[in-house]
């Protein structure tokens, strides 16, 4: 099967946020700048005989009679794309992400090759986010899936509730492993096998596909078999590729949040976790998933070399087609108000994430429907517009637009602070749709907001025009 997804990916652990969040978050990158999407709730069912088909690899499954309801960020041309559901919480308040990809290297899948009609990313989120109640349950559910029906692709997938972050690793036909993030360590991930050394005796901490030890001995998979079992140099890849496309976004997350480490941009040994040098924000870790190299020589938006600016691949860029941060508040007093989905279906270095409370029946219209050319009411065509304006004269806007965003959080925390006040004097019945009330007075607000900035933009950008002639000078 195509694989469709470059993602890059962070993961908290509630300690070592700076609120006691748990938080999963990905950029969900495809091949094409436009392949645009949407976000909707998928209501919850109650039937039997039903099913799902795939109609990008022909992958079929009958499915549970129940199915709980959950949120998801599709794409909109179903019919030719696929589904692609990617993110979202459901009503349990159990985050998933699918996928980040990974790739897996040809000594294991020449014994454990790819299922082709097997379980894909086009229907990973849909088939295991309505039926599952906890992040640990997500992992098992999904390694069951694996085992009956395989894998075309290696995918790397991640799950999150109020106490525990697990980040699932497929990375040949049928074998997986998964790790729960410690508490106060984070995570950043990028498209390429991750975990390292499995501990098969801490069951808290692992959980893995059965009979991978066996596979591994069996085969002679381990290079390092005096030193442990080391996931990430059994089964994954360590070339070129890796050292130009993956491991600099690695480095560059982790430089964020840990400015003091010293580590080179293509080493092969970038620790999976990491303790942060101060507690996370979800503005971290947005600052993580909208950058590209920001300060550095790498920056293809920089002043550096220019033999250096494109030697990296960015994290953010113009075919991320949605970024999203899926927060769970511990703090937040009451799970029928903690669960926040921040989303940016712009390009995220050029846009902001908008925070939407999960728990809720509708999202509004203007994410709901989102049509296969641009147009002037969906929110995905509006953040892509302002992310072209942005980047049409970079260095005349970037400032306003950094501007824009600072704002634009700050109303946000107040607009979830002043939600969550007023929700605590509601009835537990009032709350979903006094949330989705509330989604859809922050959506309108930034509406006005985005095209408000947009004129500003574009106005400016008219007296940039290189079809000038100052009369004074030239004659």
């Amino acid at each position: 099967m195509k694989h469709l997804s470059a993602c890059t990916s962070v993961m908290v652990g509630k300690n070592a946020s700076v609120d006691g969040s748990t938080m999963i978050a990905r950029n969900d990158d495809t091949f094409l700048p436009l392949t645009p999407q949407r976000f909707t709730v998928v209501p919850a069912y109650h039937q039997s005989n039903k099913t799902w088909e795939s109609n990008q690899n022909d992958f079929r499954m009958k499915l549970p009679m129940d199915g709980y309801r959950y949120l998801a960020t599709p794409n909109a041309d179903v019919e030719h794309a696929g589904v692609f559901a990617e993110s979202g919480f459901n009503e349990k308040n159990v985050a998933m992400s699918a996928t980040e990809s990974v790739y897996g290297n040809p000594r294991a899948l020449s014994h454990d090759p790819w299922v082709p009609n097997g379980i894909a990313e086009d229907s990973l989120q849909s088939v295991v986010l309505p039926y599952i109640n906890s992040a640990r349950e997500g992992v098992e559910y999904l390694g069951n899936l694996i085992k009956q029906y395989g894998s075309p692709e290696g995918n790397g997938v991640l799950f999150a509730d109020a106490n525990d972050v697990w980040y699932m690793e497929i990375v040949t036909g049928h074998h997986w492993v998964a790790e729960r993030i410690p508490d106060d360590c984070y995570a950043v991930v990028a498209n390429q096998v991750a975990i390292q050394e499995v501990d098969f005796d801490d069951s808290d901490q692992f959980m893995h596909s059965d009979g991978i030890q066996e596979f591994v001995e069996k085969y002679h998979l381990n290079p390092t078999v005096d030193e442990g079992f080391n996931f990430r140099r059994i089964f994954g890849t360590c070339n070129e590729k890796d050292r130009h496309y993956n491991t600099p976004r690695v480095w560059y997350g982790q430089k964020i949040l840990n400015p003091e480490v010293e580590q080179s941009p293509v080493s092969n040994d970038l620790p999976f976790l990491r303790k942060a040098s101060r507690k996370i924000t979800v503005m971290d870790v947005e600052s993580i998933l909208s950058s590209h190299y920001n300060e550095t020589d790498y920056d293809p938006l920089g002043n550096g070399p220019e033999e250096l600016k494109t030697k990296f691949r960015p994290v953010s860029m113009n075919r991320t087609q949605n970024s999203h941060v899926l927060q769970f508040r511990n703090d937040a007093e009451n799970p029928q108000w903690a669960a926040i989905m921040w989303l940016n279906f712009g390009v995220p270095a050029f846009s902001p994430y908008v925070p939407f409370f999960a728990n809720v029946e509708h999202t509004p219209a203007t994410y709901e429907h989102t049509p296969l050319t641009m147009d002037d009411q969906s929110a995905y065509w509006m953040y892509r517009k302002l992310s072209m304006i942005v980047e049409s004269h970079y260095p005349q806007f970037i400032q306003m637009a950094r501007d824009f965003k600072t704002e634009s959080n700050q109303m946000f925390l107040t607009h979830l602070e002043n939600t969550i006040y007023q929700a605590r004097h509601l009835e537990e019945a009032e709350v979903p749709t006094f949330l989705e009330k509330q989604n859809q007075s922050l959506t309108n607000e930034m509406h006005d907001r985005a095209h408000e900035f947009m004129n500003t933009l574009m106005s400016k950008g008219l007296t940039l025009s290189k079809l000038t002639y100052d009369m004074d000078k030239n004659l």
